[in-house]
């Protein structure tokens, strides 16, 4: 069974930017280019009904695109750090959007997340990483940041077990209010979420 999350896709430019922050870390596992993304909401391993709730669901909402820029970098577990992260500008669009998903996963029934939302692309996961190395590899790059960059929609994406995350597939997008819907989906041809699961 796919574990489903939404997310927010990181356009080439970032993406090319974000890469340019891999390597120079022993005991790094670094994520691939191609599977950046900013994850709104983990929802996990559901059964196929509930995914088709979740994604009549997301069709409601209605948001305005909006800007975003990339700032700085980090590691989550500060004695013992697990991953490294790049971080974003604070954006009152963008903790909006994630409220409302959280809303509506929270009627549906998905068990609330007890982590608290910090919006983050993950870079790498860290294996016996020294927390000394980590901390100036993180001190050499504090000063990363991205030119603001447009979101016009977000997805629903799976991800199968694999070491270090990836590969990830969009099973559905939705355009946010005002964006071109002639945009072509990335995930097009898969229809509702569920399809995966047969």
């Amino acid at each position: 069974m796919p574990r489903l999350f939404t997310a927010l896709e990181i356009p080439g430019d970032a993406a090319l930017s974000l890469s340019l922050l891999r390597g120079g870390l022993p005991g790094a596992r670094w994520v691939d280019v191609e599977n950046y993304h900013l994850t709104l909401r983990f929802i996990g391993d559901v059964e196929g009904h509930v995914a088709d709730d979740i994604a009549n669901a997301l069709d409601r909402v209605r948001r305005p695109p909006f800007s975003l820029a990339l700032s700085g970098v980090g590691a989550f577990g500060s004695r013992k750090p697990h991953a490294i992260w790049a971080g974003v500008k604070a954006s009152p669009d963008l903790t909006a959007l994630q409220a409302e998903i959280e809303r509506i996963c929270q009627r549906i029934g998905v068990p609330s997340d007890p982590r608290k939302f910090v919006p983050h692309i993950t870079l790498a996961r860290l294996k016996n990483s020294n927390a000394n190395d980590v901390a100036r590899y993180l001190s050499a790059r504090g000063n990363f940041s991205t030119a603001p960059f447009r979101v016009s929609r977000f997805v629903l994406m799976s991800s199968r077990d694999s070491v270090g995350g990836g590969p990830y597939i969009i099973e559905e997008a939705w355009p946010l209010a005002g964006a071109d819907p002639r945009q072509p989906a990335l995930g097009e041809g898969v229809g509702a979420a569920s399809r995966l699961m047969r």
